[in-house]
């Protein structure tokens, strides 16, 4: 599961970094972009519950 998470991110990375996705269509790189973006507002809504729970808690 950890590898498959890392491997779409790799290649989402790796796509964006080129300014082109190799081997993958206009829904595909669309699909991933939003896959990462996802990602990274879940991420950041945990970590600012997180910060919010930890103040409230002092």
């Amino acid at each position: 599961m950890v590898i498959m998470m890392h491997g779409m991110m790799n290649g989402t990375m790796h796509g964006m970094m080129n300014g082109s996705m190799h081997g993958m269509g206009w829904g595909e790189s669309i699909v991933s972009l939003l896959f990462t973006v996802l990602v990274f507002a879940v991420l950041i809504l945990t970590i600012m519950a997180l910060l919010k729970y930890l103040r409230n808690k002092d």
